[in-house]
């Protein structure tokens, strides 16, 4: 039996985020961006589950195969829904990292400062192709680190095991309606509108 995918429910309404996150991206885009391209990875995922479902695993090579196919595109999928569940969850909010004690302490510790952290962070989102990410996580199952990851597309440099607390796409569709080809001040907004809170919330639950 196919597991169900759902669309996880952002931490305000779709009204709420066209005010919320204006300073960030395009009302437009707060609405397309999750109820069209967001969900069409969970829709894919379940798609992907259902072709799972009847595959012939006999037929498996490593050239060409409908398996081999279906379990290709579920990790693009699966990535893609796991990053943006993030993407949401960490915005909305006034960019004060001193409303996330434990995950700032973490960061100074790593980074130095709060500003180092932020150059890191900012430099690996300028640094993704056109369809890539900026991560912030913890490396849970190597060095305990906090890092800065810049991952291509949804999966292409992604860390084994690293827990991702704080997500930035980078894909154009999540700026150029509002900021064209700025990715840098897109990218600025980001930071200074970050719920740390929340991303406080993400540390506590998933790592300490």
């Amino acid at each position: 039996m196919a597991y169900e995918w759902k669309l996880k429910a952002r931490p305000y309404s779709d009204e709420e985020a066209k005010k919320l996150l204006t300073s960030v991206i395009s009302p437009e885009t707060t609405d397309w961006h999750y109820n069209t391209h967001h969900k069409g990875y969970v829709t894919g995922l379940n798609n992907i589950e259902k072709g799972l479902d009847a595959a012939d695993r006999a037929a498996a090579n490593g050239n060409y195969s409908i398996i081999g196919e279906l379990k290709r595109r579920f990790t693009w999928n699966h990535a893609g829904t796991l990053l943006h569940d993030v993407y949401w969850e960490v915005m909305g909010g006034d960019g004060d990292p001193k409303k996330g004690p434990d995950v700032l302490r973490a960061v100074e510790k790593e980074f130095g400062t709060f500003e180092a952290w932020k150059a890191d962070f900012k430099a690996a989102a300028i640094s993704a192709k056109l369809s890539g990410w900026a991560l912030l996580v913890h490396d849970s199952l190597m060095s305990g680190r906090f890092l800065n990851v810049l991952v291509d597309e949804h999966q292409y440099g992604a860390i084994w095991g690293g827990i991702p607390l704080i997500a930035c796409d980078v894909f154009e569709h999540a700026y150029y309606h509002k900021d064209g080809p700025g990715r840098a001040k897109y990218i600025d907004n980001f930071i200074a509108h970050l719920h740390w809170g929340r991303i406080n919330d993400r540390f506590r639950k998933l790592i300490r």
